[in-house]
């Protein structure tokens, strides 16, 4: 099943919705987060405008997750998950432009799969970690490179206005543990693993941020990007393509 959230043919009213086996999309009367309760309106997929398919109140983001990604950047192996924090100010949704500040001169994608949580969830512990999952989704930690470097920490460099595009929908019937992933480039591949290569597993990633801060219904867990990485230009175009769950196409403007 997907869920996602869109625009209203001839409309800018937002809407949630489901897709089950077809291109149709069959409209809920709320949020897949509060019930699934169809409202008996359906539209053709090709009719709207998809919109980010949640609004976390805040992304999770780990970092060093792939060992080539280590690899590429000369660190070490870490002991723990390394996590830091997106603001849900950075979220955009398909089709949406990433937007180049004027204070890096090295924009970066990070092309991820991203966790999307269902319900409150507490301390919880990896086996009991998947009931709290609502799906899987494609993520862009879009990167201040250059920013990254000078700062030291990563706050600045990861929290710009459109640094966090997420979609194209959340699917639910995936095994997180072995995905391919690929991020291209104006239709060249830049970035190609599988999620199988991830250090610290989907459920251990879970229960890990539970047990540090309360999970909220739609907050989004980005597991780490593979090796790469590089810059955006004024006009690229970069897709994040996960096996079973689909493409992130954004545009990138100056």
């Amino acid at each position: 099943m997907k869920y996602l959230r869109f625009l209203l043919p001839h409309s800018s009213q937002l809407a949630w919705g489901i897709i089950e086996k077809n291109q149709i999309i069959e409209q809920l009367t709320h949020s897949y987060f509060e019930s699934e309760e169809k409202k008996g309106k359906t539209f053709p997929l090709s009719q709207v405008k998809l919109c980010a398919p949640t609004l976390p109140s805040k992304i999770i983001a780990v970092g060093l997750n792939y060992r080539d990604h280590i690899q590429e950047f000369g660190h070490e192996i870490p002991d723990n998950p390394i996590l830091f924090i997106k603001p849900p100010t950075a979220v955009i949704g398909p089709e949406k432009e990433i937007i180049l500040p004027h204070q890096s001169q090295q924009v970066d994608f990070e092309g991820e799969l991203a966790v999307v949580i269902k319900k409150t969830a507490r301390n919880l512990s990896p086996e009991y970690a998947p009931q709290y999952i609502l799906g899987y989704t494609c993520f862009n930690d879009v990167t201040a490179r250059d920013l990254q470097r000078k700062d030291g920490q990563w706050t600045r460099a990861k929290s710009f206005d459109t640094f966090a595009p997420i979609g194209p929908w959340i699917v639910t019937d995936v095994n997180p543990t072995h995905l391919h992933i690929t991020t291209r480039v104006n239709g060249k591949k830049r970035q190609e693993s599988d999620t199988s290569q991830l250090l610290f597993s989907v459920n251990h990633l879970v229960s890990f941020v539970s047990e540090i801060m309360t999970l909220l219904p739609g907050d989004v867990i980005a597991t780490g990007t593979p090796s790469g990485v590089g810059p955006l230009s004024p006009g690229d175009v970069v897709e994040v393509e996960i096996e079973h769950i689909g493409i992130l196409k954004n545009l990138v403007k100056g």
